[in-house]
Order: structure tokens, then sequence, then C-alpha cells
């Protein structure tokens, strides 16, 4: 699978890219919409990631622009607002989904895993041929139930073929789907050479030596089965290994991450120093606000939440004051004395949350429910709307999974939970966020289901799953949900004490 990433924050594209990569998708990045664009143009990509806010030309301009020559391939949209109205605009320029930054890792690449499925359902997550096994969700691959050890290209190489069994592949094509673009691409005895290493390693746990087979002056493709077998598809299993080696993959963006920032905090150190004197010229400004918009969008992905909240209020204070008060000069160096502080801190840590499911769908409850257990995520289930509305003033949960399909006013019910107002006298009432699964989805129609996405989107929806998706893919969105309102509450911890 070809990712594109486009995305003008180095530092946080090189480390999705890198822990994209670790799961075998291969990943070009574009630091800008144009060269994205340039690059649309020379590659096939099965998906766009795609950032709102670039230089040259915008992430929703872009997405038009694609839609309007003809491009088919998946897009999702990375905001920096969680706002419907931004959610709106990017579907109607054309974007399959949304993710909103600053995202959790793991949540954007179930995201991208979901995505992907539902674009081609020829390509089903664990795939077999023969006796040949291979499972991507673990990396795994066997054959007659001998694990076979594998390089990374090896890997990518079998998935290649077991994804497109009746195609064959020349060497220039496994270049192009299997090397980034911004590498130099490999020489024809190194395709070989992987081709050769792979037939080994097949052979040594029982293959035939052209399992993958030749196709003289073509290329190579994988052996016909013979009539009573056929290429199987089953749903993977979760593997406590593959999680393990992403979570430390993360870790270690983390500290990359950590490693690097302190350039940009220099730069706004800079900045804030010339505004106290005075000497602040328009460049310097500017530099100050995109480095402290990258930061705010790519803080809490390394978990720093409230990172991302005190470069926001820094950002702002850059964007909106031309001319700024001495207080406001010393509150700028509070918020960024706050930053650094931060950033010295172990990442937060994650408490138990309270998840309501409104579900009567008893298989996919009691999928979450196994799954909850495992991220210590406390869920309580109402089976139809009228006993939710009971039961949220006294349960107050911290984050609401809705069934679309369990009643016709299901869209009613979003609107009340996310558009919360006070009456007059009363303190304000925290909005509870609400993400929908369903079923009703109709992607083989394409308007009918941007429709159901633009309604939920329109209602106050923060995420629009499908009940097909894996229970920890289902639950990796509310955690991130849940981090984008740990982002809100932590609003009141930045207290603006200008005079």
């Amino acid at each position: 699978m070809r990712i594109l990433l486009v995305e003008d924050d180095d530092l946080l594209a090189q480390a999705v890219a890198r822990y994209l990569t670790k799961q075998n998708y291969v990943v070009d990045i574009a630091a800008d919409g144009e060269a994205g664009w340039e690059l649309v143009n020379v590659c096939n990509y099965d998906l766009i990631v795609l950032d709102i806010v670039l230089p040259k030309l915008d992430g929703i301009s872009l997405c038009r622009q694609l839609r309007q020559s003809g491009y088919q391939m998946l897009i999702l949209l990375l905001t920096a607002k969680d706002t419907k109205t931004d959610k709106v605009i990017g579907l109607d320029a054309g974007a399959d989904d949304y993710v909103v930054k600053p995202f959790d890792f793991q949540e954007l690449s179930a995201r991208i895993r979901a995505l992907l499925r539902r674009g081609n359902t020829s390509l089903p997550p664990v795939l077999e041929w023969g006796a040949l096994r291979l499972d991507p969700s673990t990396c795994e691959v066997t054959y007659a139930d001998i694990t076979l050890n594998l390089t990374a290209k090896e890997f990518s190489l079998l998935d290649l073929f077991l994804r497109n069994n009746q195609r064959i592949f020349s060497r220039s094509a496994i270049v192009d789907q299997l090397w980034s673009a911004e590498k130099d691409p490999p020489e024809e005895n190194t395709i070989k050479s992987h081709i050769k290493s792979l037939r080994q390693k097949l052979k040594a746990a029982g293959a035939n030596y052209d399992f993958i087979e030749t196709v003289y002056g073509m290329g190579y493709r994988l052996k016909a089965l013979d009539d009573e077998q056929s290429c199987q598809i089953h749903e993977p299993e979760t593997d406590l290994k593959q999680q393990q080696i992403l979570l430390t993959a993360i870790a270690q963006e983390r500290e990359n991450f950590k490693a690097k920032v302190g350039s940009r905090i220099a730069v706004l150190k800079l900045a804030a120093d010339a505004l106290r004197k005075g000497t602040l010229d328009t460049q310097v400004r500017q530099k100050a606000e995109q480095e402290a918009h990258k930061l705010a969008g790519s803080l809490g992905s390394f978990g720093f939440p409230k990172g991302s909240l005190l470069a926001n209020e820094i950002e702002d204070l850059f964007q909106t004051q031309k001319f700024i008060s001495q207080a406001k000069c010393f509150y700028l160096d509070k918020l960024l004395m706050e930053l650094q502080r931060e950033l010295e801190k172990t990442p937060v840590e994650q408490t138990q949350n309270l998840l309501l499911v409104i579900s009567n769908d008893q298989q996919v409850v009691e999928g979450l429910i196994k799954e909850a257990e495992n991220q210590e995520l406390q869920v309580k289930i109402a089976t139809n709307i009228a006993a939710a509305r009971s039961i949220i003033p006294s349960l107050n949960p911290d984050v609401v999974l809705l069934d679309l399909d369990i009643e016709k006013d299901s869209l009613k019910l979003i609107r009340e939970l996310s558009q919360q107002t006070p009456t007059v006298g009363e303190t304000p009432t925290p909005q509870i966020p609400v993400l929908v699964f369903t079923e009703r989805d109709n992607f083989s129609d394409a308007c009918g289901g941007l429709r159901l996405r633009l309604e939920v989107a329109r209602s106050g929806g923060r995420a629009f799953l499908q009940k097909s998706m894996p229970p920890n893919e289902i639950l990796e969105s509310v955690a991130h949900v849940l981090q984008q309102t740990r982002i809100t509450k932590a609003r009141i911890m930045v207290v603006d004490d200008d005079p």
C-alpha cells in the first residue's frame, strides 16, 4: 500500500512516516500542496493523508483540485480545528474522512486501515494462497504453519503479489509500488536478489522454488493454484507482540521529537525577546506563528496535550496582536516557560474514562466490552435512546458511542449532547463528545454515503465509524476523542492574568 503524506511539519511528518513504514506501508512525503499535486501526477497512491494548513496550496484546495481532475484515491484530512464547520468543508471538498490534530498515532493508523478496507473490499486483512498465510496486522507469514522470517521488503513483495494474485509485476512496477519517491530507485539486481531470497525462504518451509514464478520478458507473479485450492481471507487476530512493537516505535518517535523540538522553542524565544524590545519584524513574527502552529498540532500527538494548548495560545498572541502591551509580553514569557516545563515532563498518564455505548447489537457490544478491559476503559450500555437520556445526567459519561441504526432520531440525540447550552445564570455544562457507528453508510453509493456523513458532522458528531471495524480500532477512535476533550478541559489551567 502506497501513501502520500502532505504535511509541512517536518518533525511530525517524519514520525508518522516511520510509524507507518513499520506497518509495511510505502510512504512519500510532500511539504506543501504544490509538491503533493506533483507527486500525485507521477505516482499511484492508495491513500493521501492531507494536512489542511499548507504552504503554496492549502489542503482543502488540493482536495478539490484532485476530485475535479478525476482522481479517486482515498483522502484523509488532518485538521487542527475540531469544529463541525471544518469537517463539513472537508467532506464537501471530497475528503473521505478526517482526523483532528493533535492525533493519537494508533488512532490515525486505525483510521487509515479502515479507509483502505473500505476503499477496496478485494484487499482483505489476512490472505492465504495455498499453504501460505500472510497477516498484515501482525506482519506474520507462515507456510504450512512454519513461520517465515522475512525482511521488510520481502514481506512487502509477498503482500504485493498476494493482493494482486492475477497480475504480472515487472521490476519497474515493483519499484514504483515498494520504494518511496524520495529515495534513489534500486538497481535491477536488487529486485532479483529480493525475489531470490524470498523464494529460498519459501522453499525452506516446503514450497516449490517457483512458488513465485518468472514470466520471461515480463516479470514475476504467484504461480497459479490447483483448482481445489483458493485464496482465502480471514479477519486478523490481535497480536500483542506487534502492538508492543508499535508502542515502542511511538515512544522512540516521542524521544526523537523532544530531542529536536528545541530549535522551535528557540525561534519562539527569539521572537518574544524581539517583541519585548520593540524590534520584532514581520519575517520573524511570521516564523514564530508558523512554529507555534506546528507545535499546537503536534505536541498532543506525542503525549503533551497541555503543550498543544500552550502553543495555540502563543500562536494567537503572535497572530492577533500587532502591538502587544508589556503585560502581554510578560504573559508570553510565562507561556514559554510553561511550555518548556511541559516538555520536561513524562507524557500524560491515561486515567480511566467512562464510555456510554448506545446500541442493541449484542455481538458488537460484547466485543467492545471485552476490548475495553484491555484499555482500562469503563463501559456502560444503554439499549435504546430513551434509556440513554434517562441515565446520562447521573452517569455523566466522558464520551458516547452511538449506534446510528438503533432508532430514527439518533441524530437528534447527537445535537442534544454536542450543543448543550446553559440557562441564564447557570454554570455551562461541558458538551459530551459523540462518536457514531453504523452499517447504513452505503459506500457503493458515494453520494448516499457522503450525505449521511455530512448529516452526522453537521449534528456535531465527532467521528464516523463502521460496525465492521475491529473493536480495538473503534476504541482507538474513542481514545483520540478523549484526548481532544482533555485538551479542551486543560484551558482552565492556562489563565491570562493580564489586567
